[in-house]
């Protein structure tokens, strides 16, 4: 089994991403005078669920978003988290949303710099937690009885299913090699893999805990959770930062004055409900996923 960080570097190096081939369109100064850029703008998503749910969900945002900037906005799920980063250092997306660790490698990798993120009613940027959960009958108590045990993982990158897992790995003692992990593939994939009966043990985060539960596709009452992070601010939506400063404040403006029933659907997905609207976030608001990282020995190059 290749090491998390290998597994990684060769995810950056060969992922691919629903993007169409091509050149970058418009320059380093795209939007200047506040215009919308050549092309409009390509809205990035990571793959935290099921595309197929998250491209209507998101469609509602966007189609909101291109009204107040009167420019054309084009949705993009992208393949993979590593793959979302590319996207953006290529100057292939103009906007796009990540988790907090992934935010930390676009913005050293590719200047990715954060606009907004989900509040809830009451205008309060919300948060959320990593988890690992086994079942209930299992005799897995807390994170040191992983020894020797399968872990489901979603997928390298993400915030809650992979850093956040492997640094309480480290803080209760055990090597990596102690426990054997396995990336599922995804938030969604590592539930299955625990219901399934596959592994021991898996990352469970509370949106997809949130989300699972409203589909009735997870019995909390059958399982146990033995670790919890502590809360996480949620995704940010960032811009790439070459883009002309008029088309940035254009846009984080836009953002800022989407409705509740603009993101509501997206809410659902992020364990925002009721949903609020998007609040202003910067690089401070996420300064603990840049020690995460730092503490980890992650950086740049793994992305």
């Amino acid at each position: 089994m290749h090491s998390p960080m290998n597994r990684f570097a060769m995810f950056a190096a060969t992922a691919t991403f629903v993007l169409a081939t091509g050149t970058a369109c418009g320059t380093t100064q795209d939007g200047a005078g506040g215009a919308c850029p050549d092309g409009g703008v390509r809205f990035g998503i990571e793959p935290y669920e099921d595309p197929a749910k998250l491209t209507p969900a998101y469609r509602v945002l966007a189609d909101a978003l291109q009204r107040k900037l009167d420019c054309n906005v084009e949705l993009k799920i992208v393949d993979d988290y590593a793959g979302e980063v590319l996207a953006m250092r290529n100057e292939q997306l103009e906007l796009a949303q990540f988790g907090p660790l992934g935010y930390v490698f676009a913005s050293r990798k590719a200047d990715a710099e954060p606009l907004a993120s989900f509040a809830d009613a009451e205008g309060r940027l919300t948060t959320y937690t990593g988890g690992i959960w086994v079942p209930k009958s299992s005799g897995i108590r807390d994170i040191e009885n992983l020894r020797g045990r399968t872990l489901a993982l979603g997928e390298v990158g993400s915030t809650s299913g992979d850093a956040l897992p492997r640094y309480a790995l480290r803080t209760a003692g055990l090597a990596e090699q102690d426990v054997k992990i396995d990336y599922a593939g995804g938030h969604p994939e590592a539930l299955l893999a625990l219901t399934n009966g596959k592994v021991d043990a898996a990352e469970i985060n509370s949106q997809q805990l949130a989300a699972a539960k409203a589909e009735g596709t997870f019995d909390e009452s059958r399982y146990r959770r033995i670790w919890q992070s502590e809360p996480i601010p949620n995704d940010p939506i960032t811009v790439r930062g070459n883009l002309a400063p008029e088309f940035k404040e254009r846009l984080r403006e836009a953002l800022l004055d989407l409705s509740p029933s603009d993101i509501a659907k997206v809410g659902r997905y992020l364990d925002v409900d009721p949903p609020g609207p998007l609040v202003e976030v910067d690089r401070k608001t996420y300064r603990p996923l840049f020690r995460l990282a730092d503490t980890l020995g992650l950086s740049e190059d793994d992305a």
